[in-house]
């Protein structure tokens, strides 16, 4: 029987970088955070209010597992209430014209009228 930590671990195992990418970015909402900070750092309640729908236990969440992999900093500033901003780190950074070419697909996508689905 294969024990429960070898089993996570077996995982995180990844068979190619395109897997490593969605693995890293992956999910409903990492996406859309990364897209809002391209435009500038954001704190919580702004991206709770850009991302429609998203409860704050999952957004810490993606923000969480963003923050591990590198994508996103978490700067806390040491004042009374306590502020809290991301940003996107250099890593994070390069992901911009993979978004940009996303956007742009999603732009003919729509164009097909199969856009419109809300699933496919």
């Amino acid at each position: 029987m294969v024990r429960q930590t070898e089993r996570k671990n077996s995982r995180k195992t990844v068979g190619c970088p395109v897997e490593s990418t969605i693995q890293a970015i992956g999910g409903r909402w990492k996406v859309l955070i990364i897209h809002h900070l391209l435009e500038e750092t954001k704190r919580f309640g702004e991206l709770t209010r850009l991302l429609h729908g998203v409860s704050a236990r999952t957004l810490t969440r993606q923000l969480r597992e963003l923050e591990d992999c590198g994508v996103i900093h978490r700067h806390v500033h040491q004042q009374i209430p306590p502020k809290v901003e991301y940003s996107l780190t250099p890593l994070g950074r390069k992901l911009q014209p993979i978004l940009y070419a996303m956007h742009d697909w999603g732009v003919e996508f729509e164009k097909t009228g199969r856009g419109a689905r809300a699933h496919l």
